[in-house]
């Protein structure tokens, strides 16, 4: 089952439930935060998703983990569990040929409860809103770019985590302030326990063993990747949004220049920048492994 929350998604949706139906994902558990452009009534219409609506504030439950850890305590126990924002899409090894019950059945044969995945911010040839997005497209036939090499990481002893960052927002708007560039190690897919509970997002979770999801003992473990599909034509008018409300970063007056230029719609693309290709694209250039899944 998947579980994320929502606001204002309409256009994204059609393609993220018909992509992760595809992967084999049964049923869907929404938290709709107050959206107002259809996307509460499209969801109620969907006959394999459950939703929960409210208007309280997203920064206030954890960016939105308090609602959704009620769901995964109430619904998730002992089922392997996909926490994803409309934005992401998930892709691993043998994803074009196998669906996801037969990684969580690998998973499982394995003794393992958690997987991990990197976070490619994908983008446009040219400015931001040169294509026109329509609900149901793939996006990648425009979001068709990325950054495959400037990313570094850091061990976060206290948690026992990654903390991956890099990838074109930092070239383009963090370079000169690192540490606040956008944090891109997530732990989308667990095999979940009322025990369990996601920190931060998606980034990290107790018990610190979950997150373990990389190389240990000279073992390399499998990850994946979750392509995000943020910077649409529509990314525009969402940061406004997103910076009148404040509701996205704990210092949001940190992020005013983020979001400004974000709404000014540019161009991400240069001559470093990769064509993606496929899941094995990503395993060459070592942005996911394959680790011992074969």
């Amino acid at each position: 089952m998947a579980f994320s929350t929502v606001r204002d998604e309409i256009v994204r949706l059609p393609y993220f439930l018909e992509y992760y139906r595809k992967l084999g994902v049964q049923h869907f558990l929404f938290v709709d935060n107050n959206s107002s452009d259809g996307t509460t009534e499209y969801l109620k219409a969907q006959p394999d998703v459950s939703l929960w609506s409210t208007d309280h504030s997203y920064k206030l439950a954890r960016f939105g983990v308090d609602w959704l850890t009620w769901l995964q305590i109430k619904y998730g126990q002992d089922h392997w569990c996909l926490t994803v924002d409309a934005d992401e899409i998930l892709v691993y090894p043998h994803c074009d040929t196998r669906p996801l019950s037969q990684m969580t059945k690998w998973l499982d044969e394995t003794n393992r409860r958690s997987f991990g995945a990197i976070m490619i911010d994908m983008y446009p040839k040219g400015k931001l809103n040169t294509n026109t997005y329509k609900a149901g497209d793939d996006p990648f036939a425009i979001l068709a770019w990325f950054d495959a090499f400037n990313y570094f990481v850091q061990r976060k002893s206290d948690l026992q985590c990654l903390w991956l960052q890099g990838g074109v927002r930092f070239r383009h708007f963090f370079k000169d302030s690192p540490d606040r560039a956008p944090t891109l190690n997530k732990i989308p897919l667990v095999k979940w326990s009322r025990r369990y509970a996601y920190v931060n997002s998606t980034h990290s979770i107790l018990p610190r063993r979950l997150n373990h999801v990389y190389d240990e003992d000279g073992v390399e473990k499998v990850t994946g990747a979750l392509l995000h599909t943020k910077f649409l034509h529509i990314v525009a008018e969402k940061s406004r949004e997103e910076r009148r409300r404040r509701e996205h970063f704990a210092n949001s007056d940190l992020y005013d220049a983020y979001y400004q230029s974000l709404s000014e719609n540019p161009n991400f693309w240069d001559e470093d920048s990769y064509a993606y290709r496929d899941w094995r694209q990503l395993v060459e250039l070592q942005l996911m492994s394959q680790g011992d899944w074969r």
